[in-house]
């Protein structure tokens, strides 16, 4: 459902050229179901590489692949800890992009279940 004060009956500012590229970068970055996972357990809490593969059962080195992705395109930040690196989000902005995403297709597969069953709010 759009938000009636969003821009209803406004032109979209128009962005410089570069800041739609990086955008874009930004959002080929975070396009992989895996990054997509990484991304909303760091939104819980900070993690290491271990606790990632535990928690979403992808090998370590997978993990650490995407993770180098999301490093380089600016999403996470990881800090030496001993012997571990411990991954965090840069900012809340990157967890809310993907957490829109997310309720984003299951608000959307619950309204095609809805129309199909007969049970949509009219």
């Amino acid at each position: 459902m759009h938000s009636p004060e969003r821009g209803a009956g406004r032109p979209a500012p128009s962005r410089p050229a570069g800041t739609l590229t990086a955008a874009g970068e930004l959002l080929r970055a975070l396009a992989a179901p895996v990054r997509i996972a990484i991304v909303l357990q760091l939104r819980g809490a900070d993690r290491c590489v271990h606790e990632l593969v535990e928690a979403l059962g992808v090998a370590q080195p997978l993990i650490s692949q995407h993770l180098r992705v999301l490093k380089a395109a600016g999403v996470v930040h990881g800090e030496r800890h001993g012997r571990e690196v411990v991954y965090r989000l840069v900012d809340e902005h990157l967890a809310h992009i993907v957490v829109d995403a997310v309720t984003h297709v299951e608000e959307g597969a619950r309204g095609i279940n809805d129309r199909a069953s007969g049970t949509e709010e009219l």
